[in-house]
């Protein structure tokens, strides 16, 4: 989807002006591969990807929302109706980055029939540009048969979250030879498929390298290589939300002591009646 907007942020909202910025497009992020590191975060409002939306290629609404915005312990207890709601928030938000959706977990792993359905509905309700699904070789079918069907699609090996019950925990992947080649298969196995781009998750890092110098899309690394296409975080853990901070993650701000400090400051000000002042009252 190729879509011309500039951002009225008096009002929060994306409205077609005379001076116009066009939309990033999914081809256009394919043929970055090798090219300019591609440059992704996840966000959930509207507000948030106003914020990032000058500084990323793409914009992610991750089933992480289940941990980050709804406190779920997993990304399996997301809903498609969370995703929607969520992703078409971040595309009102948003006018330049491509914006891809995760699909939840149970809504498309059944057959290529129900992740068309699913897809379709994701992006008929929000207007976003493409939809991520997790898994390797066993969803290679599935990828061939949306990217045929006009629904781009990014695709997730290494460690997939949603797989989290059969994979044990949140390791990291590949730490075996078996595994390792494994997860090679099924990166090259989507790849060739369709998928536009594919994000690689907590891979040891040769195998990060290893996938992608033998894909031709591009790979976007989380906690994988630094020589992958491109990198994604949460944007969340990036900003310094949480207090536990995966290895994979830099936290390029605070914002959690910022946010406790500010809110101290106003908890202080109005017991002590020293807010609202006659500059926040009406006459």
């Amino acid at each position: 989807m190729s879509t011309t907007f500039t951002l009225d942020t008096s009002t929060s909202r994306a409205h077609p002006l005379p001076e116009p910025v066009r939309r990033l497009t999914v081809p256009a992020i394919a043929r970055r591969k090798g090219g300019e590191p591609i440059v992704m975060l996840t966000a959930y409002t509207a507000r948030m990807a106003q914020l990032l939306d000058k500084h990323c290629d793409l914009l992610l609404v991750g089933d992480s929302l289940g941990q980050v915005i709804y406190g779920l312990d997993t990304t399996v207890k997301v809903t498609l109706e969370m995703m929607i709601a969520h992703g078409a928030a971040v595309v009102r938000g948003s006018y330049r980055a491509v914006v891809v959706i995760d699909l939840p977990f149970g809504s498309y792993e059944a057959s290529p029939e129900q992740a068309f359905e699913t897809a379709a509905r994701v992006l008929k309700e929000t207007g976003a540009a493409a939809v991520k699904l997790e898994g390797g070789a066993v969803m290679a079918p599935t990828v061939s048969f949306l990217s045929a069907r006009g629904i781009p699609v990014m695709a997730h090996v290494g460690l997939t979250p949603q797989a989290v019950n059969a994979l044990g925990g949140y390791g990291a992947r590949g730490r075996s030879e078996a595994e390792a080649a494994k997860i090679l298969d099924d990166a090259r196995a989507v790849a060739a498929a369709g998928a536009f781009a594919l994000v690689v998750e907590g891979v040891v890092e040769p195998l990060g390298r290893a996938i992608t110098e033998a894909v031709a899309c591009p790979t976007i690394g989380i906690g994988a290589s630094t020589q992958c296409d491109g990198q994604v975080l949460v944007v969340d853990d990036m900003l310094g939300m949480f207090e536990r901070v995966p290895r994979f993650v830099e936290r390029f701000d605070n914002m959690a002591e910022r946010i406790d400090a500010a809110a101290a400051a106003y908890a202080e000000a109005v017991r002590a009646r020293r807010f609202p002042t006659e500059k926040q009252l009406y006459s």
